[in-house]
């Protein structure tokens, strides 16, 4: 069975156009997300469509963005059919997995995800070595200052708090006082 997907972003958006070329590409039966970003997890007609399709079916779109919200997705989603033995075809980019061609284009839009991916970890990994050596620290923020330990030790060792109601007065939990006590001054 061949299915076809459109989607609009916003309410005052016309899906015509791609139900058009959907069904100019012969699709028995269209799904359509009207006014849902890409961006957005909740497109029912797209969950509705990938639930109903089988070994040997085909998913058409009018372009490749109306698929998910971003390569990664897509390239995941599209693996998703390589292993269900689903067929896809998007209209605008032509691509099409049913010719051998259209497999090498949708390996090469793989791998020019991994490329992203990976381009976008190692300026990850500088930006944060530049931030350390600037001076910025990474982690959460300590919960008690230095003067706060200190005096938390001070009503502890003197014997006028027993640590639950200093922690109580430090508005903290016990646990994250006795680990300052302890020397892990969160």
């Amino acid at each position: 069975m061949k299915y076809g997907y459109a989607r609009v972003s916003t309410d005052d958006q016309n899906p015509d156009l791609q139900l058009a070329a959907l069904k100019q590409a012969g699709c028995d039966k269209t799904f359509v997300d009207e006014g849902r970003s890409g961006a957005t997890l909740s497109r029912p007609a797209l969950q509705r469509c990938l639930k109903q399709l089988e070994h040997g079916d085909t998913l058409t779109v009018w372009k490749l963005d109306r698929l998910g919200r971003s390569v990664r997705d897509v390239v995941n989603t599209l693996h998703d059919f390589t292993n269900r033995g689903v067929q896809f075809q998007s209209l605008t980019e032509q691509i099409d997995t049913t010719h051998p061609l259209g497999k090498a284009m949708l390996h090469m839009v793989a791998l020019l995800a991994e490329l992203e991916r990976g381009l976008i970890v190692e300026r990850t990994k500088a930006g944060q070595q530049a931030a350390r050596r600037r001076g910025v620290k990474f982690g959460p923020k300590h919960k008690l200052s230095e003067a706060q330990i200190a005096h938390a030790r001070q009503l502890i060792d003197h014997g006028n708090k027993a640590p639950g109601e200093v922690a109580v007065l430090l508005n903290v939990g016990r646990s994250t006082l006795w680990r300052a006590l302890q020397g892990d001054t969160e």
